[in-house]
Formats: structure tokens, sequence, C-alpha cells
């Protein structure tokens, strides 16, 4: 099986720190697998989600997407392989407030036009995808104008998931997606994202503290375990 993400001999340290925030030897996920990666906030989730996205880049080793070794790409290749390949359901949703919900959830199809080849192989087009995407969510038709930041905390997070999972990116990742969820809502809204990341073929590298929902995914990894570095830098 091929591999979605493969991180080797990695080290990071934010500029002006003492001491690494990441060293992380190997840490892999295969096309298709949905990993639960587990750690405590200040562990160095979010950097390490920042590294895989090719956001940010290690100081020294490798991190491949697809077997794309995203350092060797300039800037502008970087951004757009990640709109092609990476799909992201951030902490605090980062949805655009002045765009609708529909807009939204239509932004990385407009960034990457291979997203909308995709579905046209597929038979269908990336509006009607987002309204397939926006009831499977439980997003009311009614709401779909509205701008994102007239919509309810869970409402916003399940524009994000959409968002991130339109155009059948090959990589899922969550970062605490579901921190301001009850047991409930939880349950549902993870429910839904791995249900589309299996229809899709997608890996999902979901990221949480709340180790409750390990239980739902092929493996679990621990990042205290996989980081060998030293504390002391922002994470």
């Amino acid at each position: 099986m091929s591999e979605a993400v493969m991180v080797q001999g990695l080290r990071f340290r934010w500029p002006g720190a003492a001491a690494d925030c990441l060293a992380v030897a190997d840490f892999r996920l295969a096309a298709g697998e949905r990993v639960f990666l587990r750690g405590p906030s200040g562990s160095g989730k979010s950097t390490l989600l920042s590294l895989i996205g090719g956001v940010l880049l290690p100081d020294t080793g490798t991190v491949a997407v697809h077997g794309q070794d995203l350092a060797a790409l300039p800037a502008g290749r970087r951004d757009r392989y990640r709109a092609d390949h990476v799909g992201f359901v951030f902490q605090l949703f980062n949805l655009l407030p002045y765009l609708s919900v529909l807009d939204n959830i239509l932004l990385p199809c407009r960034f990457s036009p291979l997203r909308t080849r995709r579905l046209a192989e597929a038979g269908t087009t990336p509006v009607a995808e987002a309204l397939r995407l926006a009831a499977r969510l439980d997003l009311d038709e009614a709401l779909l104008g509205r701008s994102a930041a007239a919509l309810s905390v869970g409402q916003q997070q399940r524009v994000a998931a959409a968002r991130a999972l339109i155009g059948r990116p090959a990589l899922v990742v969550a970062d605490e997606p579901t921190s301001a969820l009850d047991a409930d809502r939880q349950q549902a809204f993870l429910d839904l994202l791995l249900g589309e990341c299996a229809a899709a073929s997608a890996a999902l590298l979901f990221v949480s503290h709340d180790g409750r929902l390990a239980g739902h995914f092929d493996r679990v990894a621990d990042l205290a375990a996989l980081n060998r570095a030293d504390a002391g830098a922002p994470r």
C-alpha cells in the first residue's frame, strides 16, 4: 500500500528558540488509513500538521505527501500541491466570514482545478457536491446563502468539514475538530467524517487529546512517544 504521509528524520525549531520543538524519527500514514494522533496541548500537534501541510518546512529531514517531498517544491507549487491533495479541518475552522456558507465550501475548488476535475470524472459538479456534503453533514439548504459568521459553532464545524472534503483530496487532516462538541455531537460528526473519507478512499489523520475517540480508528499514534525533542519551544 502506498503512503499518504511519510515523515523521516524530522527536526524543527522555531526561530530564536533554544531547542527543537519536534524531533520525529519516523511516522507514516498509509493511503486510505485512518490514524488517531494523540497528544496533550503543547505537545507539538499543530506544528506537526503545519509541516505535513507544507505550511512550515523542517530544519532537517523529509516530509512527503503521496510521495512528494514538500521541501523540494518552491512556495507557489507547494501551495498548489496542498490545495490539490490535502483537506484541512482546522480547530478554529478558519471560515471566511464575508463569504456565504456555500462559497466557503466551494473555496478549495476555486483554488484547485484538479479538485473540480476529480468531481467531473465522478459525474458531478462542485455545486452539486457542495449540496450533497451539506446535506450529509446535516446543514439545511436554507443556511447555504447565509454568512458563515452567522452560524453556530457546530454548524461552522460542519461547514469546515465539507470544505475539507470537497473535491476528494487524498489526505484529510483534522486538528481537534470535535473539541467544542458534546458527546452525542462528537459521535455524529466523527461518523460522518469517517464515512466520507472512506467513500473517497482518503487517508485521515485525526488529531486530538481526547483518547475516548481512538477506538474508531485503524491505529493510534502517541505524539509524546514519537517526539524526542527537548521541551522549551512554542508548539
